[in-house]
């Protein structure tokens, strides 16, 4: 019987140290203090360094940016824009600057613009096949021409434009006025003979230039340039010699709106008044 009652005694002892037990562990969760932290500062971040692997990757003759007889190409530039602005041909500006395909420049590549000085490095020319493929030297409609003698030397500066004739029989449409026409604009019918004005060489024949339509420029010496877009028909080719007075088109209205010859003058690269080289009427 006692040790029934120890055992009952000794369990009642223990529940009531259990119980207690329980009372305060629940009472010290309650009552634990909370520990304000002030907030952790924010270390910047480290900048981003880029790696020698991944430099940034430079245009072709970025090096010659600026300097005289070379130019840097904008958005909307062919070879064939650029060689006409600075009285070249196209496939020198290929030449000069190793270029194995004339249609391939990129918005910032800085182009040589002027013939290399002597004892500068011989630069390899542009491959036939990538010319013979280049819509910009591919003659549009072109037909054979009868063969002609190589123009002979011819004199620079302005006795070669003393002689000068007429391309067209038609009157003028518009004049040169250095903004908007950068040339003659010259009536005429479709199919009407365009002439060379004065001896030269045939340095480009395609429709590569907007806004020119079918296209060929004639260059006489190392000074002046002709131009005569529009046309309907080209009946010469690149390399050819021409003399005054050969037909070398027909007219046309290729990119315009009406049938007409715009002619223009180039002197050393910039458009002149071809009124001032051209005989009175």
């Amino acid at each position: 019987m006692n040790g029934v009652f120890l055992r009952g005694a000794g369990l009642a002892v223990l529940a009531a140290l259990a119980l207690g037990g329980v009372g305060c562990s629940s009472t010290s969760l309650n009552r634990a203090p909370v520990e304000e932290r002030p907030p952790r500062s924010e270390k910047p971040l480290a900048p981003v360094v880029q790696s020698d692997n991944a430099a940034i990757k430079q245009a072709p003759g970025f090096e010659n940016a600026g300097k005289p007889g070379y130019y840097t190409v904008k958005p909307g530039d062919t070879l064939l824009k650029i060689s006409l602005e600075h009285g070249q041909t196209f496939r020198d500006l290929a030449t000069w600057n190793q270029l194995d395909n004339p249609n391939r420049i990129e918005v910032g590549q800085v182009l040589r613009v002027i013939p290399p000085a002597d004892g500068d490095v011989v630069v390899k020319p542009i491959p036939k096949a990538v010319v013979a493929a280049s819509p910009v030297s591919q003659p549009v409609a072109a037909a054979p021409a009868p063969a002609s003698e190589p123009a002979s030397a011819a004199p620079t500066g302005a006795e070669i434009t003393s002689n000068w004739m007429w391309p067209v029989n038609g009157t003028v449409l518009a004049g040169f006025d250095e903004v908007r026409n950068k040339g003659l604009d010259i009536s005429g019918k479709l199919g009407d003979p365009v002439v060379a004005v004065a001896d030269g060489r045939v340095v480009y024949v395609g429709a590569g230039l907007r806004g020119y339509g079918n296209l060929i420029i004639l260059k006489h010496d190392n000074v002046y340039l002709t131009a005569y877009a529009h046309n309907r028909t080209l009946l010469v080719k690149e390399d050819q010699s021409v003399l005054k007075g050969q037909k070398i088109a027909e007219m046309g209205s290729s990119d315009t709106d009406r049938v007409k010859l715009h002619f223009e003058v180039r002197r050393q690269g910039k458009p002149v008044d071809p009124s001032k080289y051209l005989p009175p009427r």
